[in-house]
Order: structure tokens, then sequence, then C-alpha cells
């Protein structure tokens, strides 16, 4: 167990696109010691580690023994391998998404870390989201959602499909919000300009009625994220890139003003926020406290059993298989 009177001993591997903003964050805690960052690009490690006051290496091993967590932000095909070393090594880890390829590596590491008391967070960056958080509050017991969750085409992520890339953020959101089990999954996708799914559609089925409809795309000539969820008493719409919540209720009130009769229409604006700083600071305290972090090792592989049984869904309806 870490001392919390100690700073946090971390490490990150993996420091392109999206480690060198893990690095950021970390070197801006004060209970946070940045130990060091590693890369296979020894002068893209070497840039970040100058730019946080650190030391940068060129094999991840180096930092057994040195760290009490650390950020994993290697290629998903790495993921197992590097969380598994440092698991065995004593160390809390937080892994982006999606947690492994396989179910039976994220058994393995969930399996490890539960034998040796360690931490795994999975990196659900959505979970952070503001617009997320606040709709906390408000969604119970949903029976439809839709979310679309459309991109321009970037060269970073398409090493996988855009199921494990993209829509696995709303599959985490929308396994949140259900808690209930998926009695059945039905799918549709098709490579576009890469090798692999570059859009995707999916119904999913809930033992408890539910029924949620995702669609994913990176190949969109916009950016586009959007999620609603229809229950009993209400219809709640998110729309992540203007920034806004509404919400319309029955409330039993008829007033002659009303766009639907009965019905208040409750309209909310959230910042931004920092998304990725509320998620490290999370695991950090994780960490410290010894606490169950906010998305768990078996969250992360919740989202992923789905995500590879649409992506099974359509390597049987497209007849080939796909990544």
């Amino acid at each position: 167990m870490v001392n919390s009177m100690k700073k946090i001993r971390v490490g990150v591997v993996g420091v392109g696109y999206l480690g060198k903003f893990h690095a950021q964050k970390y070197h801006r805690m004060e209970n946070v010691d940045l130990v060091g960052v590693v890369d296979i690009n020894e002068s893209n490690a070497r840039e970040i580690a100058e730019q946080y006051d650190t030391r940068y290496f060129n094999s991840y091993q180096a930092l057994f023994g040195k760290v009490d967590a650390v950020s994993i932000a290697v290629p998903t095909s790495d993921h197992f391998a590097v969380s598994r070393d440092f698991l065995k090594h004593g160390v809390d880890v937080l892994i982006e998404k999606p947690i492994t390829t396989t179910l039976a590596e994220a058994d393995d590491l969930l399996e490890i870390a539960e034998a040796n008391g360690l931490l795994i967070q999975v990196g659900h960056l959505e979970r952070f989201n503001p617009a997320v958080v606040a709709m906390e509050d408000l969604v119970n017991t949903p029976r439809f959602i839709e979310s679309h969750r459309l991109g321009i085409f970037k060269p970073r992520g398409t090493d996988v499909s855009v199921v494990l890339d993209l829509m696995i953020h709303d599959i985490d959101i929308i396994l949140n919000y259900v808690r209930s089990e998926v009695k059945a999954v039905h799918a549709a996708g098709i490579p576009v300009i890469t090798n692999e799914v570059d859009i995707a559609n999916a119904r999913l089925e809930f033992e408890n009625g539910c029924v949620a409809n995702v669609t994913a795309s990176r190949i969109s000539t916009r950016n586009e994220r959007k999620i609603r969820l229809f229950q009993q008493d209400a219809y709640i719409s998110v729309d992540f890139a203007n920034h806004e919540i509404t919400a319309i209720r029955r409330d039993g009130r008829a007033r002659s003003d009303d766009v639907i009769p009965g019905m208040n229409i409750d309209k909310r604006c959230f910042t931004k926020g920092d998304a990725l700083d509320d998620e490290i600071k999370s695991f950090i305290s994780s960490v410290e406290t010894r606490r169950e972090p906010e998305v768990t090792g078996h969250m992360g592989r919740d989202a992923l059993n789905i995500a590879l049984s649409i992506m099974h869904q359509i390597s049987e309806t497209s007849g080939k298989i796909v990544g």
C-alpha cells in the first residue's frame, strides 16, 4: 500500500498523442513525482522528458521498482504484455481503452491484479466528461438509447476497428446507465478507407428490456457526438459538441405556452472541462486511498466483451474476419 504522506511515483509508457498529455497532467500534480517516460521513439521520449522535467527510458522495464503507478498508452496490441509486467512488479496501472484485444487477456490482468491487491483503471475518458457526469442525476432506468459518434478521418487509432477506437466509449457509457446484461447484439459495419471497419452500427438488447442503437464512424464530413435516452418519466438529449443537455420531463401541469402539453423542457449548458485531468486525478486518488477506480478493470472488460461481440457480428454478416 502506498504511503499517502509521500508523493506517488508515476511513469508513462508511450508518449505519443495521448501519452504526452498524461505526462503533462502528472507533472502538474503536487502529490505526484513523474519518475520517467518511455517510448520506442527515443527522440520523442527525450523531448517529452525535457518538457516535463523528468527522465526518459527506451525500455519500460527500467521503471520496475521505481514507480508505484503507471499510465499505459501504447498501441492496443501491446496493452496486455506491458500491463501484465507492471502488475507482476506490484504497480497499479491506468490502461488506455480498450483494456486489451481479447477477453482472455483482460481476464489474466484482472486475476493478477486481484491476487496482488493492485488497481486497474481503464481509460474510458468519456466517464469524466462533464456532460456524462451531469447526466448521472437525470438518468433512471432508460428504455431506449440512441448514440452517434461521428468523426472526421484521422490516421491515429486506425490500427483497430472503429468499434474499438470510438464506439467503445459509448458502449461503456450505456453499460454504466443500463446496468443489465446484454442478451442480443445485432451489428453491421464496413471498412472504407482502412483495412479495419471504419463505420459501424449496433443494436444492443438488454435483459431488462432496454434497447440501445449505437453508431460510430471515423469517415464523416463533420464531428458529431450525441446521445439520447428515453425513460418512463423523461427524454434526455446530450450534444457534446455544443455543450448542451436537454431534459424533457412530465410534470402534470398543462400550460398554454407548452411546446409539449404537460411536459417541462429544461435546457442546460455545461463547460467543456478537462476530462483527462479529472481521470488522472481520480486514478491517483484511488492509488492513494486504495479505493476502487471510477472505471474498473471489470468495467473495461465488460465494454470490450460487447465490442468484440459487435465485431463478431460484423464478421459474420460480411463473410470475412474484421479487426
